[in-house]
């Protein structure tokens, strides 16, 4: 078996587990899996990696570092079969690079990065959506506007001619109880949803907390190591 057709057939393994689980979970959370997307999260893995990710019907991607994402995205044979989603922390002079690639981004927590991604995507003539990333740490360490602030932010984002507010991201705290923040966040999405409907996904939940993010009503799920195995440096 050739090295390619090794790692496809471990990627479709992986694959074919991490899909149990989220039907598992629908399952028990009374949901229908197809309101559940799957983002690979691809970061420090190849762009062959990705391709073989496509093939096997994988249809959005996570990257969280602009230098490597940026190489990458334009190496992919697959790019028009998959939403490529932005998920790490961003600073606001990567936001023209970060948008002529990304289609979604995820980690939107502050008022200048709003402003940002706005004139980026006006100058390029581009509109991604945009995901208000929320902190469930205490203190916040990990990015994301406290819970209270979210709601603001969203309004912001709405405003942005050249930006489509789709709705919330948040990370679980490090040794917390995901189960409490995910519900947490599930009250937060449900007050931005009240102002504006069109704001429905929730990113929330990853290899570890998938099933606790599915409970409380995660749309879309970071899964990287569940998926592609332990971290590579990406050469």
């Amino acid at each position: 078996m050739s090295s390619d057709a090794g790692r496809r057939a471990e990627l479709e393994r992986n694959l074919a587990t991490v899909r149990a689980r989220v039907e598992a979970a629908c399952d028990l959370a009374r949901r229908d899996p197809s309101e559940v997307s799957l983002v690979a999260v691809t970061k420090f893995f190849p762009a062959s990696d990705v391709d073989l990710l496509a093939e096997l019907g994988v249809g959005a991607i996570g990257e969280n570092r602009d230098q490597e994402a940026s190489v990458k995205v334009a190496e992919l044979r697959s790019r028009g079969d998959l939403e490529v989603h932005f998920i790490g922390q961003l600073q606001t002079n990567k936001a023209s690079s970060v948008v002529s690639y990304a289609d979604v981004v995820q980690s939107v927590d502050r008022p200048k990065l709003v402003a940002a991604l706005d004139r980026a995507a006006a100058a390029r003539g581009v509109r991604p959506a945009v995901l208000v990333q929320v902190s469930l740490d205490e203190p916040p360490d990990r990015g994301g506007v406290e819970p209270g602030g979210a709601a603001a932010l969203a309004d912001q984002a709405a405003a942005c001619e050249h930006l489509e507010l789709r709705g919330v991201m948040a990370v679980a705290p490090l040794g917390g109880d995901p189960d409490a923040a995910f519900a947490r966040l599930a009250e937060v999405a449900r007050g931005i949803r009240e102002a504006h409907p069109e704001a429905s996904w929730v990113s929330a939940g990853m290899s570890g907390d998938l099933e606790a993010a599915v409970a409380h009503g995660a749309t879309h799920l970071r899964v990287g190591s569940a998926i592609l195995g332990s971290r590579q440096s990406h050469r």
